[in-house]
């Protein structure tokens, strides 16, 4: 695989809520400039979507709802490579490891996840369709147009409106507050950004008393870095009980790294806090600085290697093999996944994660 072919796994995520460093303009960016940065990074979603799609469609993540996030297109499904088919399942794997633990260890009480940018993520479908699910309140923030897209799907799909019940909106923020067993589910139309204003309002339905986990699944990588450092300001100064785990991209210096920054600079994505946190330290410092007590990360590769027991791997390598096993440990290395955690509630991350 060429240099300049050498996809990069940003693309399996989606529209990173509102936030999204969107454009946000860099000193002498224009307001133009960043609105049309917000733009494209929106547009990520689709491919996010796809992406998934294409990992479900193979056999490499079960989930029944991604279907209802992707457009038909002609000519059929679309068939991401098999690179980009085990990062995203990697990623996947990781994130629902930390999330199931947490629940688990939560699982008498209630707890509360706060998904940035969340885009046409379907982790909330898949929770609260576990029979068992109980107490979760669950919030996703993005964009005012992607959650206005989202309770529109739901309306309009009997599959999704039948795990998200009598969704109750207004303007661009809506809810479903009387699921099953006390969950409850709340999407805010919200640039993240608007965050940091000193007259922006109470999220509606955010708990300050329950154990919380936020996730950034390449979110705050695309906002300046002091917006970044803000957002999570914003929750760590309300929520004792909080943890946070972070998906992103890391090593733009190398040449594999320098690549994958050109690639995206091509589509028009730049990524601000990327500069600002290059490495696993530097990833694991900002979590410590912001106030987080415990910290660990792990690149996608030693997920894959440490994570996943060799009988899965061994499932996941027969679904369509892997020829550019060199890139795939380039690629794999040039993303982390970062958790760190302070208060009550997150006992099995620190015993066996």
């Amino acid at each position: 695989m060429s240099a300049p072919s050498i996809p990069n796994l940003l693309s399996l995520r989606g529209s990173r809520g509102g936030s999204r460093g969107r454009g946000r303009g860099r000193g002498g960016h224009s307001h133009s400039a960043a609105q049309n940065h917000d733009t494209v990074i929106q547009g990520t979603d689709t491919d996010a979507a796809v992406s998934r799609m294409s990992a479900v469609d193979l056999g490499y993540l079960q989930d029944p709802f991604a279907q209802y996030f992707v457009q038909n297109t002609v000519g059929g499904a679309v068939r991401r490579l098999p690179i980009i088919n085990r990062g995203t399942y990697t990623r996947t794997a990781a994130l629902d490891r930390l999330i199931s633990s947490f629940l688990s260890s939560t699982a008498t009480q209630e707890r509360q996840i706060i998904s940035l940018g969340a885009g046409t993520d379907t982790r909330c479908f898949k929770l609260f369709s576990e029979p068992s699910q109980a107490g979760l309140i669950y919030h996703e923030i993005d964009f005012p147009t992607i959650s206005t897209k989202k309770l529109q799907l739901v309306n309009a799909v009997p599959q999704l409106r039948s795990i998200i019940s009598n969704p109750q909106a207004e303007n661009s923020n809506w809810s479903s507050t009387s699921l099953q067993n006390g969950c409850q589910y709340w999407c805010h139309g919200l640039d993240l950004r608007d965050l940091l204003k000193d007259d922006v309002r109470s999220l509606n339905g955010i708990r300050t008393d329950v154990p919380t986990v936020l996730v950034s699944e390449c979110c705050l990588c695309y906002l300046e870095t002091p917006e970044a450092q803000g957002v999570i300001k914003y929750f760590t100064e309300k929520i004792p009980d909080l943890a946070i785990v972070i998906y992103e991209p890391i090593h733009p210096d190398d040449s594999f790294g320098k690549q994958m920054v050109a690639n995206l600079a091509a589509r028009r994505i730049r990524m601000p806090t990327l500069d600002a946190h290059q490495d696993a330290a530097k990833q694991q410092s900002r979590l410590k600085e912001a106030g987080f007590n415990l910290v660990k990360s792990l690149t996608i590769r030693d997920i894959w290697r440490s994570w996943i027991v060799e009988e899965e791997r061994e499932r996941v390598d027969s679904l369509e093999g892997l020829d550019e096993v060199e890139e795939w440990n380039l690629l794999a290395d040039h993303y982390i996944v970062a958790w760190g955690w302070r208060g009550n509630g997150f006992r099995d991350w620190e015993a066996n994660l």
